[in-house]
């Protein structure tokens, strides 16, 4: 959950926003060394004396051409690797099926008890206290941790996306096509997301809710919503 004047991510709550927060803060330091090092050849330049004469520094000119090949291949070899595993599927737990609607939210638990119910933004005169506006939904998705979840994914009228910041997730909702994305959450927890595209209205008010609990809670709560 965001906090108020926070500047970074939110706490991952998965290995690849994990991943993702690691990257991020990796292409930082390289922003940062390639302006302190053009910083310092300005103040050079502006120090020193001015010269008309030219130089042939056929080594500068090979230095500043390999330079920023370097650089690059140091910044697209992790960002691959990061978006290999970001589309890697590999045998999930469980399978959750979203599907958006103007404005809200349908989730199938397909394999699983055949679960299915409709996701909807709290008004704020319902909202419990302690509850966040706008953001809570009246039946939240509830995985089991440490889990792998694969999220099928589409539209029922117009585009939208589900996305959720601290699980690294964000994949559009398209009628007529299913996407599909997957996540692992380390930890006990709530997490909140919105829908990230543009789809009316009321784009605003379709909020994401997954609740991550252990496989015992899990299986308690799929007991007593089918029952």
């Amino acid at each position: 959950m965001a906090n108020h004047s926070q500047l970074g991510f939110q706490d991952a709550s998965s290995p690849i926003m994990e991943e993702l927060v690691e990257f991020h803060d990796h292409a930082l330091m390289v922003a940062l060394a390639i302006c302190s090092l053009v910083l310092y050849l300005l103040t050079l330049m502006l120090m020193g004396k001015l010269s008309s004469n030219t130089v042939d520094a056929q080594e500068i000119e090979l230095i500043w051409t390999i330079l920023p090949a370097v650089v690059l291949v140091l910044l697209a070899l992790p960002s691959l690797q990061i978006l290999y595993m970001m589309d890697e599927i590999d045998e999930p737990d469980l399978t959750l099926k979203a599907i958006g609607h103007q404005w809200y939210w349908t989730y199938e638990y397909t394999d699983f008890k055949d679960l299915s119910f409709d996701s909807y933004m709290t008004p704020t005169t319902d909202l419990p206290q302690g509850h966040f506006r706008l953001l809570e939904v009246d039946h939240r998705i509830v995985v089991p941790m440490e889990s792998p979840i694969r999220m099928i994914i589409t539209a029922d009228d117009v585009l939208h996306s589900w996305a959720v910041p601290t699980l690294g997730v964000k994949t559009d909702a398209i009628p007529g096509r299913l996407n599909q994305t997957s996540f692992i959450t380390t930890r006990p927890g709530v997490f909140y997301g919105q829908c990230s595209e543009i789809c009316g209205a009321n784009h605003s008010f379709m909020p994401i809710v997954v609740e991550s609990t252990p496989l015992k809670h899990f299986e308690d709560w799929t007991s007593l919503l089918s029952s």
